[in-house]
């Protein structure tokens, strides 16, 4: 991943490091270690509550790993995305801009 900015319109932007490829750290387990204040419930990709919105300051545009199918169905869910933008993702191997913290 590298360099993770934290950013809201109530919290100052706040630079956190995460490992390149790594399974077991989430956004969220980021955001915890580093006290910044992100909402979420469930902590299992199925209520949606820890709902964020990627973007990237680089050249090379979004980053972040492919889509769970639980998020996927969470994120049409919350009309974040459609069936048709999920089939899109895949086909021009990007990620999506909205993502589960968790």
């Amino acid at each position: 991943m590298g360099l993770i900015t934290f950013s809201n319109p109530d919290y100052k932007d706040k630079i956190v490091y995460a490992v390149a490829g790594s399974h077991t750290e989430t956004i969220l387990k980021l955001a915890k270690e580093h006290k910044v204040p992100v909402q979420f419930d469930c902590q299992d990709s199925e209520c949606g509550s820890c709902l964020v919105r990627v973007t990237s300051t680089t050249a090379k545009g979004r980053m972040g790993g492919p889509l769970t199918e639980k998020e996927k169905n969470v994120l049409r869910e919350l009309s974040k995305l459609t069936k048709d933008e999920i089939e899109q993702m895949l086909v021009d191997d990007l990620p999506s801009k909205w993502h589960l913290a968790c």
